[in-house]
């Protein structure tokens, strides 16, 4: 058991990383102009308007909120008097709301891939595993947040979880700190890592992405030429 531990949580995270990294490096050497969404905004918009804002912005939120409890310590948290009943009412009801909006962008996005014709038949395999393995991420950490956000809870995920994930960094993992977490932390972050190692290979990629460059391009000049007269070598009004 002591050696599948030190596997799953001081070997795996680092494995992970790893497919990670060369996995974006390779698609952005062979596939760079595939990192998109591959969007079906054509095919059905009316519920595409709410269900990406909700969750892309609740996936933000959760990510920020992932960052806030996973980096940042309990010694610190005491040092600005952040007490700890603050703390978790905190955790419950802003990453709780983060995640069930995040939740219900995600159902209402596979349920408009489902309803509609168009998008179904354009679904690839990728998008057959990583749908499911993201609502059971998702559906994983909800579980995490509403089991151990509350003060009566018996597990502080600061002592165990956070220990480990801030001792990768340290090249030193607390293999001990993530074995005794309960059951849905290892679920979740077993599932996580499963998540970013295929995240290269998927449309998750466009992640990566980011329109800098209309920040400083030339404005686009646009020129009415009158109906009828398009490219007939004679401007309009």
């Amino acid at each position: 058991m002591r050696h599948l531990h030190t596997a799953l949580w001081g070997v795996l995270p680092y494995l992970t990383l790893v497919v990670l990294v060369a996995g974006t490096a390779w698609r952005y050497r062979y596939d760079r102009f595939g990192f998109t969404t591959r969007s079906s905004q054509l095919h059905e918009s009316r519920l595409l308007r709410i269900a990406g804002p909700l969750f892309h912005y609740g996936l933000l939120f959760v990510i920020a909120g992932h960052v806030a409890g996973l980096l940042v310590p309990e010694s610190l948290t005491d040092r600005l008097h952040v007490s700890e009943h603050l703390y978790h009412a905190n955790a419950l009801i802003a990453g709780g709301t983060a995640g069930l909006a995040t939740l219900a962008g995600l159902a209402l996005l596979l349920y408009r891939r489902l309803r509609t014709p168009a998008i179904r038949a354009a679904t690839s395999r990728s998008d057959r595993v990583v749908y499911p393995l993201l609502l059971t991420v998702v559906l994983a950490g909800l579980t995490a947040t509403a089991s151990g956000a509350t003060a009566a809870s018996t597990y502080d995920y600061r002592l165990g979880v956070s220990v480990w994930f801030r001792s990768l960094f340290a090249l030193d993992p607390d293999v001990t700190a993530m074995a005794q977490a309960p059951l849905v932390y290892r679920l979740h972050a077993l599932l996580a890592m499963a998540l970013f190692a295929l995240w290269p290979y998927t449309r998750l990629i466009h992640a990566f992405t980011a329109p800098l460059g209309y920040l400083v391009r030339p404005y686009v000049v646009y020129r009415y030429r009158g109906r009828g007269e398009v490219g007939a070598g004679r401007p309009g009004r």
